[in-house]
């Protein structure tokens, strides 16, 4: 099977080098040097995968990665950015991005990690509703309520609840999650999972309602009733 990408990149030799080695690679390539072209043809035509430049001019990378996820599209994105401190990732990923990549990268890793994020798409239809307790989750309306509130969740946090009620009960290891929500390990001294965790925590378990996502020490994490 043939997949589409569009590289959104506002630097022309970068944008040129990753048509090239896409092309050999395989995929059909579309592209976009700002974050209006990247709109426009985002609406025409629905990739793959996006290859998104977070610098891009007009809106940039996160605002556009916002605007996909506000308007219900999943499309898979893989960030480029030259920011490398935790906060910056963290905005990234939290903006809507499923992975992201560090310039100067090595396109035999980009090949990688747009292979990871392709593998994603899920296999087939899911339930409608899922419950636990008094917790509501309604994955194709990407919603979700506590105690007949409804919590307001960003595009990663909804994700990770919603791996969470699918297992509810049982107790899913951090390497597991990072792959299934970002679609690789970050390694063992990554703060990102307990980072979302703790904002998952602090919208779902409110004061005067029983907590519902566990902690197993030296494992991982479950979502259950007490």
């Amino acid at each position: 099977m043939t997949h589409t990408v569009l590289i959104a990149e506002d630097d022309r030799a970068i944008r040129d080098s990753l048509t090239r080695a896409l092309t050999l690679e395989g995929y059909r390539v579309r592209i976009a040097a700002d974050g209006t072209q990247t709109l426009a043809v985002l609406a025409e035509q629905r990739p793959d995968v996006l290859v998104l430049d977070v610098m891009m001019p007009a809106p940039d990378g996160l605002e556009v990665c916002r605007r996909l996820r506000a308007a219900g599209d999943r499309t898979p994105v893989l960030m480029l950015t030259a920011r490398v401190e935790v906060p910056d990732r963290i905005a990234g990923l939290d903006a809507g991005a499923d992975d992201y990549l560090v310039k100067p990268f090595d396109v035999d890793e980009l090949f990688a990690r747009l292979r990871a994020l392709l593998r994603r798409q899920p296999p087939g239809p899911v339930e409608d509703v899922l419950t636990v307790a008094d917790l509501r989750v309604d994955p194709p309306a990407r919603r979700a309520w506590r105690a007949g509130e409804e919590l307001e969740l960003s595009r990663t946090e909804f994700d990770l609840l919603e791996l969470l009620a699918r297992h509810a009960g049982a107790v899913l290891d951090q390497t597991t999650l990072y792959e299934r929500i970002w679609g690789y390990d970050f390694g063992p001294g990554s703060k990102n999972l307990a980072v979302f965790i703790g904002y998952l925590r602090r919208k779902l378990d409110r004061p005067g309602l029983t907590p519902l996502i566990h902690t197993v020490r030296g494992v991982g994490y479950t979502l259950r009733e007490p």
